[in-house]
């Protein structure tokens, strides 16, 4: 699919706007980080995939990959407080 639009002054710089379909067919949102492969044609806008590092385990797969080799991971002396 092809979209024109226009360039466009934006403070001392220039922009692109990012709206319409340029922002809801790659679900592009606000914070999204991108990547820009510039080319002597101009530039090509990628929507950067989160690494598996950057996101937490849940709870459950944590658990999941657990065995008994992992035994010493176990806490046994807590505070009573720490129980709630």
């Amino acid at each position: 699919m092809l979209v024109n639009t226009k360039i466009q002054k934006w403070g001392n710089g220039l922009a692109l706007r990012v709206s319409g379909l340029l922002r809801d067919i790659p679900h592009f949102q606000s914070g999204d980080e991108v990547q820009i492969e510039v080319n002597e044609e101009g530039f090509v806008v990628k929507k950067v995939k989160p690494s598996r590092q950057a996101m937490p385990f849940s709870e459950d797969e944590i658990i999941k990959g657990l065995n008994p080799d992992h035994a010493e991971l176990a806490v046994t002396n807590l505070l009573e407080a720490e129980y709630d």
